[in-house]
């Protein structure tokens, strides 16, 4: 199914089972440990032993020497794998660094080896044999000394280009009356999810199976066919749960490769694992910033120029993390300019974490709007309102599909008693604590992608929904057995749903927003055709005939579903491809976050009291889950605001505190009343479905409203993430 046109009405639009909030079917599997993750499949692979990965002890250089005898040797050990042993390996197309490094070392923690032993700790005792001499080289571990050398990066096709201009930037910025000139910071992140990578892999003959964590199972059996030199036709990829993911796990990273190639040295299926500090230096994560926000404005608050510019590495053939994005978009002003900037740095990957581009972008941007609002005397809410725009700020012939920014912000500061909000910083004290009120825009473009989806009507009227498209705990289970309910008039607990696998048809899988718009498009499709070949089989016309109630009627008359399939199971297997719209339309989501917070008089530390989300996301196709995910994000938002640093070492070139004791997350004690409130919309621009993504709208703009928060409370203005109490003790008001 092509969708080249906006929807018009359809079965999706009577709202019986989509658009309700529902529990996750796949819910009551995993609160009683039937949901078998990939490390659990002993079912699939009985005899399966054990790998443990070493890591590299430098990060850029060479081994000299490394001497595996003593290994080999050890109790249970079946055989050691490294880049010697291993025979050619590919790099992947979507690996930045080869998976398994030897001689020559991309980064600190690099995969250098795999012991496989009968048992996990037979493993482990034999990798800790292995001697490795390194010869080290000096490397570039530190963003700000790398800066001055970084350079414009070369899009790839489908990359939006790194610099953008309209009008006339640096004369509109010097003839504005009043301007903003700031710099700020973010530190490398950690995507620190629960699962942590893990997975099996089996050998039949010239077929390989690897059940692993990975979100988007095309993507990954492409990948590994790749590094391994074999046909795509030749790997299976197995992924019906992840444990979190929040792009750590959009790609193959070391443990599948390894699990693969382990299994083929010892002919038994070998299941790996990393562990934490090796997850966080070996695979990928969010690549700190520095940006550089310059804004230009009338003195009645209309802005006249705005300049964004961000800086970031990667390890050679990288990517830049994309923070400017949302500022060629979010706010009017007739002269704009952004600038990527990419340097070289041989610290471990960085790649997509959560709203790459946006979430990091936002932090400074939403920041720099409030102390625009401040040097011009202006509300912060009102000031982003006045520069409200209704058509792409850089093609103003391109309208946004819907765009309720103002919506988002009115009905967010009533709800939240804005008005009660005291302009002074630290002037609102609760006994000890200093009080503050802070505000910022949620924004996050809405992306598609081609998904495909097979789906069967059984004998005995039931459903069954085939898909490669993958559950990261977003719930996808559940609105995708929705979205097949409702096409096809049968109860939700009629429809089977069936993920993960890439025997299925090919979906969008769960990555950038783009997951759950896309897939339940697909299933769509499918069911479209499905419904067109029942209708033809009971002898009605395709294009009147209604599906409700377990029945298929038109002209009076109705049918039983089942009896259609009585002869036998009827299969419809289709996708849905997306045309041009998102040229024709920008189209994005919109929000608004709003938080309270207390600063300790005396110390510094900050408390969030209460947090609200404002979400204009199309269409939201289960209310419950949705609000589980916004709920979520906005807790990794206070993460990135108050604690959330990859610490790096600039002498050894690695993340010192790469464990979940020294890189801390928020818990529930940090956490308080969270609310979320969902406009009212639907977008026929977007899909049939008339919905957007959702899952990653809520933690953008989030940490930018947790600091203007803790500046309303203190007075002290931190451009510099995350706003630990360090940074604020010097500037705060005298404690009495």
């Amino acid at each position: 199914m092509k969708f080249t046109t906006p929807a018009t009405t359809n079965p999706i639009d009577q709202l019986k089972v989509v658009g309700r909030a529902t529990d996750r079917i796949d819910g009551p599997l995993k609160t009683c440990g039937a949901a078998p993750y990939a490390y659990e499949q002993h079912g699939a692979a009985p005899d399966a032993v054990y790998g443990h990965v070493l890591g590299a002890g430098i990060a850029k250089g060479r081994i000299a020497a490394m001497d595996v005898s003593a290994a080999r040797r050890a109790p249970g050990v079946l055989a050691v794998v490294t880049a010697a042993s291993a025979g050619k390996l590919c790099k992947g197309k979507f690996n930045t660094a080869r998976l398994l490094g030897g001689p020559e070392i991309d980064h600190y923690h690099q995969a250098i080896a795999l012991v496989v032993a009968e048992t996990f700790e037979q493993a482990r005792a034999g990798a800790q044999l292995i001697k490795v001499k390194y010869v080290r080289q000096k490397g570039a571990y530190d963003l700000a000394l790398a800066k001055d050398k970084a350079k414009a990066p070369k899009p790839e096709q489908g990359d939006a280009p790194p610099d953008s201009k309209a009008g006339n930037f640096e004369a509109g910025y010097a003839a504005a009356p009043v301007k903003l000139d700031a710099q700020y910071t973010t530190p490398d992140q950690s995507h620190a999810m629960m699962e942590p990578h893990a997975s099996m892999a089996a050998w039949k003959g010239d077929r390989l199976t690897v059940w692993t964590a990975n979100q988007m199972v095309d993507w990954g059996r492409g990948d590994i066919a790749k590094t391994l030199g074999i046909p795509k036709d030749k790997v299976r990829v197995v992924s019906p749960y992840i444990g979190g993911g929040f792009g750590g796990k959009l790609f193959v990273r070391s443990e599948a490769l390894l699990a693969a190639l382990g299994a083929r040295a010892v002919r038994r299926p070998v299941k790996v694992a990393l562990a934490r500090p090796l997850m966080m230096n070996n695979t990928t994560h969010r690549p700190a910033t520095i940006q550089r926000i310059r804004i230009g404005a009338t003195r009645d608050g209309k802005i006249s120029a705005i300049g964004h510019e961000s800086w970031s590495g990667d390890l050679p053939g990288g990517k830049p993390e994309t923070a400017v994005q949302q500022t060629r978009l979010l706010y009017a002003g007739a002269d704009r300019m952004t600038k990527t900037r990419l340097a070289v740095l041989d610290l471990p990957e960085g790649n997509a974490m959560r709203a790459p581009g946006e979430a990091p972008g936002l932090m400074a941007l939403e920041i720099a709007m409030d102390e625009m609002a401040e040097k011009l005397q202006m509300d912060p809410v009102r000031f982003r309102i006045l520069n409200d725009t209704k058509v792409d700020p850089e093609k103003p012939g391109r309208p946004f599909s819907q765009r309720r920014l103002i919506d988002c912000l009115r009905g967010g500061a009533e709800r939240f008693g804005w008005s009660a909000r005291n302009p002074q910083p630290a002037s609102v004290r609760d006994g000890r604590w200093l009080v503050g009120m802070g505000v910022a825009a949620a924004f996050r473009n809405n992306l598609v992608m081609k998904s495909a989806a097979r789906v069967r009507l059984e004998r005995d009227g039931s459903v069954t929904v085939e898909t490669d498209m993958t559950d990261i705990g977003t719930g996808s289970y559940t609105i995708i057995a929705q979205t097949a309910a409702e096409m096809l008039g049968v109860p939700l607990a009629s429809v089977a749903v069936r993920l993960g696998d890439s025997d299925f048809p090919v979906s969008a899988g769960s990555g950038g927003q783009w997951g759950g718009n896309s897939s339940t498009s697909g299933v769509y499709a499918a069911c479209v055709k499905l419904r067109e070949e029942v209708a033809r089989r009971l002898g009605y016309p395709p294009d009147q005939a209604v599906f409700a109630d377990g029945q298929v009627s038109a002209g009076g008359s109705a049918t039983p579903l089942a009896k259609a399939a009585e002869a036998g199971e009827i299969t419809a297997e289709d996708a849905i491809e997306f045309g041009r719209l998102d040229k024709e339309f920008q189209q994005s989501t919109f929000g608004a976050h709003f938080v309270e917070v207390g600063v300790d008089a005396a110390t510094g530390e900050t408390r969030v009291r209460r947090m609200l989300a404002v979400c204009a996301a199309g269409r939201i196709l289960n209310p419950k889950s949705a609000r589980s995910q916004v709920i979520g994000a906005m807790t990794m938002g206070v993460g990135a605001a108050l604690m959330e640093h990859l610490v790096v070492d600039k002498r050894g070139g690695f993340f010192v505190n790469h464990d979940l004791a020294g890189y801390e997350v928020p818990v529930h004690a940090d956490i308080p009343h969270q609310e979320v409130i969902f406009l009212d919309e639907t977008d026929p621009v977007s899909s049939p479905m008339k919905a957007k993504g959702v899952g990653e709208l809520g933690i953008c703009g989030v940490a930018a409203a947790v600091a203007n928060a803790i500046y309303n409370a203190t007075g002290v203005r931190v451009r510099d993430y995350p706003v630990t109490l360090d940074k604020l003790l010097a500037g705060m008001p005298r404690y009495a």
